[in-house]
This record gives structure tokens, C-alpha cells and sequence, in this order.
């Protein structure tokens, strides 16, 4: 995927969370811009492993890499004349395409209940995480997110469907969630990492107040003032004490993050063996 010298490959993960921001800090290093776009379902909770809060606050650091906010097609334009950056961006797709031709686009937003769209054609590669891809339907490549069974997918089957069954964190599962009751206004003045204690109040969606499913490290938070609808999470409580983490990449980011890699390696290989067969 070679490109002029004065602009850099061009990435676009949909998706601002703590997956689509692990993908992004292992693209910039590997020498893309790369920008995530913002989508609004689910809320993101695990906001310290994740570059969204630059959506608010201009700027977000995950680990060594630091993003930065863009506002229009402009700005992307120029940053792409620039070294390997992140950014983060309330434009969505169809904003980003007449930027310029994308030469990655992954779809991080690990959807459970939407019908996943068809992005094949809309870059020069596309990769599908988590429920509802086939590269035969939707997308170029398609990769397992379900806990246990990461991996890129090499046959044209779909990817699990989501089962509602919770990873465990500390032999806890999701007991350690608190999900809305109901869609509502949040409003919450804790921060993450705080240490929480069971039916501690932290926080009121439409005035109604929410307390902590049990002990433990606060490890994600709806952000305050969000908009959210019924059903989803609205908090995380890590459990396992001085374990507890909170900011950083975690395994699962980093190993969904290294199966996304091997599937853009793959198809670089094929398209390699396409253009100069045997």
C-alpha cells in the first residue's frame, strides 16, 4: 500500500474505546495516521484505557502515544501530510471519505444487537471485530474478539455472535457491571480509579441513584453528562485489588490489537502473491 512521500497511510477505526485505541497506538507505530471516529452506541466506559475523553478535552494519552482532537476534513487532510499521528474525531465515515481514499478501515465498535454494514470497497482494506463479519458479506478480514478465542479468522464463516456472557475479571463477571435501567441523563463527580465500596452512590442517571455492585477499584465510567440509552453499561468495578488496572492497554486490547495486525500482514501477502504468482 504505497502512497506518495508526502502523506502517510491513512487509517480510520471506527470506534473510540479501549479495543479501537489499542489497534490505533499498534498502527502508529507501525507508521499510519490514523484516526478513530466517534460513535455514540455503547457509551465508553473504560475511558483511561481509551483515547475518547480527547473528544472532550482536545488531547488523551494512552500509554506513549498521545492523541489529539480533530474538528474537519481539513485538519485530517493536513495531519495526514504529517509523521505518524493519532486523532480522534467526531466525524463519522461518510465525513471522512471525500478526505481521501482510506487505505485501513476497522470497524472497532463491537456492536452486539446493530446490523453491521457492508464496508467492503470503502478502503483498500477492510477488517470487521467482534459479532456480525464475514469477509464473504461485510468486510475484506474478520477477527474473533470473544474472550478465549482472539484470533483472525481465515475462512469465510461468521464471527461469534455475542452470547451476553461477561469476561471474567478476578473470577468475577458481570457482577462487576452495572447496566442503565432505563435511558436517561447521566451525571456522576467520581473518577475512575477511584476505590469504591458496595452500595457506595456514584452517580444518578435522571436523577435516580446508582451505587457500586461491589468493592473494588472503580475501572470505568460512563463520562458525566453523557446522553445513554437502556441496557448498557453504565460503570465497571475491578476487583481484584492491588491488581486492579485501570489506565494502559490490557491483554485483550493488546491481543485483539496483535490479531488485527496479523490480518492486515496476511492480506499484504496475498495481494503480494496475487500481483506476482509463482
Amino acid at each position: 500500500m504505497s502512497q506518495p512521500n508526502n502523506q502517510r497511510l491513512f487509517a480510520v477505526i471506527l470506534g473510540t474505546n479501549e479495543i479501537a485505541s489499542a489497534i490505533g497506538i499498534q498502527l502508529v507505530r507501525a507508521g499510519y495516521c490514523v484516526a478513530l471516529s466517534h460513535d455514540p452506541d455503547p457509551p465508553v466506559i473504560r475511558r483511561k484505557m481509551a483515547f475518547h475523553d480527547a473528544l472532550f478535552t482536545d488531547t488523551a494519552q494512552v500509554e506513549d502515544v498521545v492523541a489529539e482532537r480533530v474538528d474537519d476534513g481539513m485538519q485530517v487532510h493536513r495531519a495526514l501530510r504529517s509523521p505518524p499521528r493519532l486523532f480522534v474525531t467526531w466525524l463519522g465515515l461518510l465525513d471522512l471519505l471525500p478526505v481521501r481514499q482510506i487505505d485501513l478501515l476497522i470497524d472497532a465498535r463491537l456492536q452486539k444487537r446493530r446490523i453491521t454494514p457492508d464496508l467492503r470497497r470503502l478502503a483498500r482494506l477492510t477488517i470487521g471485530l467482534g459479532p456480525g463479519f464475514s469477509s464473504n458479506f461485510n468486510c475484506d478480514v474478520a477477527v474473533e474478539t470473544r474472550p478465549g478465542n482472539i484470533g483472525l479468522i481465515t475462512d469465510t464463516r461468521w464471527t461469534d455472535a455475542a452470547d451476553g456472557v461477561a469476561s471474567s475479571l478476578g473470577d468475577v463477571g458481570a457482577e462487576r457491571f452495572v447496566y442503565s435501567p432505563h435511558p436517561g441523563r447521566w451525571r456522576t463527580p467520581v473518577e475512575i480509579g477511584t476505590r469504591v465500596y458496595r452500595d457506595l452512590v456514584l452517580g444518578h442517571l435522571s436523577g435516580v441513584p446508582v451505587v457500586a455492585p461491589r468493592d473494588g477499584i472503580l475501572r470505568g465510567i460512563a463520562r458525566d453528562g453523557s446522553e445513554v440509552p437502556a441496557g448498557v453499561k453504565l460503570l465497571e468495578v475491578d476487583p481484584r485489588g492491588r491488581h486492579a488496572q485501570w489506565t494502559g492497554t490490557d491483554d485483550r486490547g493488546r491481543a485483539i490489537a496483535s490479531a488485527t495486525s496479523a490480518a492486515i500482514k496476511l492480506c499484504a501477502a496475498r495481494r503480494s502473491t496475487q500481483r506476482n504468482p509463482a
